[in-house]
């Protein structure tokens, strides 16, 4: 199963640390592989500390699904009740901005959460995150 390399990873995380200095926030930023096993972490100082978990989970949930965490709210609106409310609980599940899946090739490699500034500003983070490994990025739904 291709994956994401450990060097891009790192690139990936400084990037979005980078910009995250630029915009004056704070952040967790967290790269899996396609495995959903941590390929780099990043916590800047003064970060909130529980973003450091929520990072890795929206991180997690991008590769888990191929999807960008800020989609599942309209995503959902086709399933049903039960599946809009339980898949919700589900552990390490994210169903906000700041999560975007890593492809390559239409290939799914790995995945990038950001966590600890407002979701516009996360997802802003995880997007130059993928945009400095010249990976695909999907189109910005804002």
């Amino acid at each position: 199963m291709p994956t994401i390399d450990c060097q891009a990873a790192h690139a990936a995380v400084g990037a979005a640390v980078q910009a995250a200095q630029e915009m004056g926030a704070r952040i967790n930023v967290a790269v899996v592989d396609a495995s959903g096993g941590m390929a780099a972490f990043l916590r800047m100082p003064g970060a909130p500390l529980h973003s450091v978990e929520i990072a890795l989970d929206k991180a997690y949930t991008a590769v888990s699904f191929g999807l960008a965490t800020g989609e599942w709210s309209s995503a959902l609106q086709q399933h049903s009740d039960a599946v809009r409310e339980g898949i919700v609980r589900r552990p390490r599940f994210v169903a906000f901005g700041g999560g975007l899946p890593i492809l390559h090739d239409g290939q799914r490699i790995g995945g990038i959460g950001v966590s600890g500034g407002s979701e516009q500003q996360d997802e802003v983070c995880a997007r130059a995150g993928l945009a400095a490994i010249g990976v695909d990025v999907a189109p910005d739904p804002h």
